[in-house]
């Protein structure tokens, strides 16, 4: 296991996992870039509460990114589905 640092809203934290340090340092910068985001709309907001945002946003994300990748799942096992049925 291995451990970086990163800058995320000008602090330094030190994260440790498995995966490679290049892929940690790219979540870091996505952490980074959404607090920055809520920042630019928002400069007086408080740290815990810009964190509490960006993370909302980044889950809104991730379950808009889930719900096509069901959707598009499910359309392939249909078409599949209907192109077996043309050869029985």
């Amino acid at each position: 296991m291995g451990s970086i640092e990163v800058d995320i809203l000008g602090q330094k934290y030190t994260i440790k996992g498995e995966a490679p340090e290049e892929y940690m340092k790219k979540l870091a910068a996505f952490v980074d870039q959404k607090l920055k985001e809520i920042h630019s709309s928002s400069p007086t907001i408080a740290p815990l509460k810009a964190a509490i945002l960006a993370s909302l946003n980044i889950a809104d994300e991730l379950h808009r990114l889930r719900e096509e990748h069901e959707n598009a799942a499910r359309t392939i096992e249909e078409k599949a589905n209907a192109l077996t049925g043309l050869f029985d």
